[in-house]
């Protein structure tokens, strides 16, 4: 039983395609379950008590691995804060934070700007310039999320009002856009070992305020809904996702990977229709196309 799950995760460890859809999938329900606990469960709350969950159920499976990168990852502590900071903690507070105060269209509007913030930080810090085909498929790909998310009336652009809320998303996409762009300088260890140290991170750098949220009143409802949506950030947009992501990038580089996110709205649709019953529209199929062929052109060599 042990060697065919082996074989079948070495196999999925080497599909960058498939692991950078993944991350976008559990991304996309973190944005809608965010949305929906806004005023439920406190951000920074949220956030904290996300990492620290995933922190629990990482380290067992990872200590093993922890213990043999630790000096690597010690000796390059400045770039191993800097990823919790940016990918961990200021990312998904500020995500959680605008979703208080603004609509989700605005929310998945502003996230398919989030290729365009990983090309800005690598340019800006390494000098990677996108190439034709690399701008050309976030292009087409930024058209199908448009498509999707105004139902095929691009009309309806400029009756979007953005608020403070939608500041925040920008900023957490800034951050992210950073974290996405020194990734693949991090230090070569075990992806269990990275992404453990940056729960841990995150976690620490969040527990302030935290703590502020919890002094001020503002506390999470005791229920089912705050249960359920614990466990579903825990696992899915953070244990699970990361590793995806991080293993994507070190596979096919920043660039390439960034036109992944613009996945999210997609599947973000994707769950209206199966979830909330919407009805699938011929502005679906086009974005879809749209989406999946700028995916295919940007991820290519």
């Amino acid at each position: 039983m042990i060697a065919p799950l082996r074989k079948a995760f070495g196999w999925l460890a080497n599909q960058p395609y498939l692991l950078l859809s993944l991350s976008s999938l559990f991304w996309a329900g973190n944005i809608v379950l965010g949305r929906a606990v806004a005023g439920h469960i406190p951000p920074a709350t949220l956030s904290c008590v996300r990492w620290a969950g995933a922190l629990l159920l990482m380290l067992p499976v990872a200590w093993p691995h922890l213990r043999r990168d630790w000096r690597k990852l010690r000796a390059h502590w400045r770039l191993m804060v800097l990823l919790s900071a940016t990918g961990f903690a200021v990312n998904n507070v500020l995500s959680y934070w605008g979703l208080q105060y603004t609509q989700a269209l605005n929310a998945l509007l502003l996230q398919s700007s989030g290729p365009l913030f990983v090309a800005l930080w690598s340019l800006l810090l390494f000098g990677v310039r996108l190439t034709f085909t690399q701008a050309l498929g976030i292009a087409l790909s930024l058209l199908g999320v448009l498509t999707i998310i105004l139902r095929g009336d691009f009309g309806a652009l400029a009756q979007v009002e953005f608020n403070r809320g939608d500041l925040m998303i920008a900023g957490a996409l800034f951050a992210f856009g950073l974290y996405s762009a020194i990734m693949p300088k991090r230090p070569a260890t075990h992806p269990l070992s990275l992404v453990t140290v940056g729960t841990a991170g995150g976690a620490l750098l969040l527990l302030p305020l935290a703590a502020l949220e919890f002094a001020a009143g503002a506390r999470p409802s005791a229920d089912w809904i705050t249960a359920a949506s614990l466990a579903y950030v825990m696992i899915f947009p953070s244990v699970l996702a990361y590793l995806c992501f991080n293993r994507g990038v070190a596979l096919i580089g920043p660039n390439r990977s960034a036109p992944f996110l613009h996945l999210m709205p997609v599947f973000g649709s994707v769950m209206a229709i199966v979830l909330l019953g919407e009805k699938p529209e011929l502005f679906h199929l086009a974005g879809y196309a749209m989406v999946i062929a700028g995916v295919f052109i940007a991820a290519r060599r």
